[in-house]
């Protein structure tokens, strides 16, 4: 299947590893262009990739850099087909942390989010391209002891919603995604650390009514990779769950 992304041009944030890194890797395979933004060098990655792949490193909670890795990509190509909102992390601030703590995280896994598509959309415009976001099944579920990651994701799946209505009249479709247990580099040195760790993987893993098994990476960059897509055309508001039947399927399976 042909998804037409040949010479498209991708902002992915959080690119540089994990999940964002197999978006980065699935574009590339579709013959698309990709600018990463993350607060980590991707300089590995943007020698492995060539030249269809450049990086921009910056915090993303200060405005200034989601507007530099716009401009990046401006810069670079003269365009802006997709944003891929990537970038957060599940930093365990509860109910117990300060409000000044929640605040943080909100601004570490939200308000960025919201800045990239703003300094993003007259470009995105122009393009009559998308926006995918990557939340999480926390914003549906709950885990428990991570209020500002929950609410986080709950405003992501917000966003989507209002701006798929809010930019359908300029053609721009927003649609998001919700991983649950992915293993990642990440995901593994925790397992690692454990005293358990075979253990806790191996209940985790009962817990995933398709296979028993964690998503893989690039079972989310397919997805992202697909809505990005012509093949998307009609598909907008969405909130795709890439995650095995965890998050709706019944725990008795």
């Amino acid at each position: 299947m042909n998804l037409e992304l040949e010479d498209k041009v991708v902002l992915v944030s959080g690119g540089a590893r994990g999940i964002g890194e197999a978006i980065v890797r699935a574009f590339v395979a579709e013959g698309a262009r990709v600018m990463i933004t993350d607060l980590d060098n991707a300089a590995t990655l943007r020698t492995e990739l060539g030249e269809a792949v450049r990086s921009h490193q910056g915090d993303l909670t200060e405005d200034r850099s989601c507007r530099d890795a716009v401009a990046a990509c401006i810069d670079a190509w003269g365009r802006l087909d997709v944003l891929v909102n990537n970038a957060g992390v599940n930093d365990g601030k509860s109910l117990a942390a300060s409000p000044s703590d929640f605040r943080e995280s909100i601004e570490r896994n939200l308000v960025h989010v919201f800045a990239l598509a703003h300094h993003a959309l007259p470009h995105l415009t122009e393009a009559r391209g998308n926006i995918v976001n990557i939340t999480s099944k926390v914003a549906s579920t709950g885990q428990g002891g991570t209020s500002g990651y929950a609410a986080s994701k709950g405003g992501v799946n917000g966003l989507t919603r209002e701006w798929a209505a809010d930019l359908a009249p300029r053609g721009i479709r927003v649609n998001a995604i919700a991983p649950a247990e992915v293993w990642t580099p990440m995901y593994a040195a925790w397992i690692d650390s454990l005293e358990d760790g075979p253990a806790t993987r191996a209940e985790i893993e009962a817990m995933i009514p398709l296979g028993r098994r964690f998503t893989r990476s690039d079972e989310i960059a397919a997805m992202a990779v697909f809505l990005a897509s012509a093949r998307s055309a009609h598909t907008t508001g969405q909130i795709i769950y890439v995650d095995g039947g965890y998050t709706h399927l019944d725990r008795k399976l």
